[in-house]
């Protein structure tokens, strides 16, 4: 990551905010480019940070006088956003920043936050300030409710990301969609009422959101990517709370990351008020509303000032997840085997037809097929053809299943040029040593 270019979309067209958030972004790039002299590195964060923050405070003073002079209705609301990050959120960072040396984990976690701060600052709040805000929905039925929700975060992933959304489902029950990032948010009122907003992005999405906004090409999630989401994430939710008159003068009681098993558990636990999927086109997303949790669902694994980055870690670590096989076969009993044999040291997906296995193949894009060969109406030479005729998913490796073991036979399924073939008669110990090694393979090529 080398710099987070300013982009016309951020500019409100107030020119004295413009400019300070265009400063906002110099400092921070001056921060991401630190390092180059390593004797010097730990004054010159200390001085960068020191310069960012007072940036910070100086800037909510002129924005917060500017609002006052326009007579803006929220200007309340705003001052408890830039109170909460002065008075909060930086200190801790700056704590964390002291009590480290200024350590590079430290000045990553400061400048992922600093960034998502940066950009929601701009693309969710500040837009507020020149007539672009939510509205209010109060005493209006549950559907009615439900569609506002659904336009109002269309219109923020438009306004944040130039994403175009659309809502597929409302009864997001924790369905596989890809490998996901969960952002769990918990909300407290003053009768102790409790909730909690879940969001969910899958993690293409996710890098190619980060990707852009940083003008990089990010490859994986890592932390900086997470605390990023994180902060943009936080400042999402505010904008939409705006929208609940109830829940305004909630408190952020606390906020955790949740693996897809502890989102399905979740969901077990307590059925969601509501629960929605999006599709961008370019992957999936979800936001999820828990009401009226009892006491004893107590948040996973609570993320604070004093823990974040061994959080983030923890999380990193436990959402490597397992190799995924998809087995396509119409036997019941070959799919229950292969998921017996490779169950321990992969993640099992199974289809019993060709239309199962290429939707399968979409949402979860496995790191390779095993395709029975002798499928009835829709065989393996067709699947086949299916799967290489789709771009994005055409790369992934296929092995075909067959019963088949004659030269002929053999000749004719390699005539199709699958990534290799398995006799369905082969010791399973063959079989398995097969799979480790073409993945493990896999895995030396990238």
């Amino acid at each position: 990551m080398k710099t987070i270019p300013w982009n016309k979309r951020y500019e409100l067209g107030v020119e004295a905010i413009d400019k300070e958030h265009k400063q906002l972004f110099a400092t921070i790039n001056k921060l991401l480019a630190l390092g180059e002299e390593e004797e010097k590195k730990e004054w010159v964060c200390r001085e960068g940070v020191k310069y960012l923050k007072n940036h910070v405070i100086e800037h909510f003073q002129h924005e917060e006088a500017y609002m006052s002079s326009i007579g803006y209705a929220d200007l309340n609301l705003h001052k408890r956003l830039h109170d909460d990050f002065q008075n909060n959120t930086l200190p801790s960072l700056e704590a964390e920043l002291e009590d480290t040396s200024y350590s590079e984990e430290a000045m990553r976690h400061f400048l992922g936050v600093s960034i998502g701060w940066l950009v929601a600052h701009t693309q969710t709040e500040d837009l507020a300030i020149v007539g672009r805000k939510m509205s209010q929905w109060g005493n209006i039925p549950h559907d009615e409710e439900i569609d506002a929700l659904e336009q109002t975060i269309v219109q923020l992933m438009k306004d944040t990301f130039q994403l175009k959304a659309r809502a597929i489902s409302r009864q997001y029950g924790g369905e596989e969609i890809g490998k996901i990032i969960c952002d769990r948010f918990v909300y407290r009122g003053k009768k102790k009422e409790r909730w909690e907003i879940i969001w969910g992005i899958e993690e293409g999405l996710l890098l190619k959101v980060v990707s852009e906004l940083m003008g990089t090409q990010y490859l994986k999630v890592d932390d900086m990517v997470i605390n990023i989401t994180r902060y943009i994430s936080r400042q999402l939710i505010e904008k939409i709370r705006e929208c609940f008159p109830q829940l305004e003068m909630f408190d952020l009681e606390g906020e955790s990351l949740l693996t897809h098993e502890q989102l399905v558990s979740t969901f077990d636990r307590t059925p969601p008020f509501c629960s929605l999927l999006f599709d961008t086109g370019d992957g999936y997303f979800t936001f999820s509303v828990i009401t009226s949790v009892p006491d004893k669902g107590k948040i996973v694994s609570p993320i604070n000032a004093q823990n974040a980055m061994g959080q983030i870690r923890k999380y990193l670590d436990g959402a490597k997840r397992k190799k995924q096989i998809l087995v396509v076969d119409d036997s019941d009993f070959m799919r229950a085997n292969m998921k017996r044999l490779l169950g321990n040291d992969y993640e099992m997906l199974e289809s019993n037809s060709s239309i199962a296995a290429i939707k399968s193949i979409t949402v979860n894009r496995p790191d390779l097929i095993l395709l029975d060969y002798e499928m009835p109406v829709c065989d393996g030479r067709q699947t086949l053809e299916m799967i290489r005729s789709d771009e994005e998913i055409a790369d992934i490796p296929v092995v075909f299943l067959t019963s088949r073991g004659d030269a002929e036979s053999v000749k004719n399924v390699m005539a199709l040029k699958p990534k290799g073939y398995l006799l369905k008669s082969m010791p399973e110990a063959d079989i398995k040593k097969y799979i480790d090694g073409l993945l493990a393979k896999k895995d030396a090529a990238k």
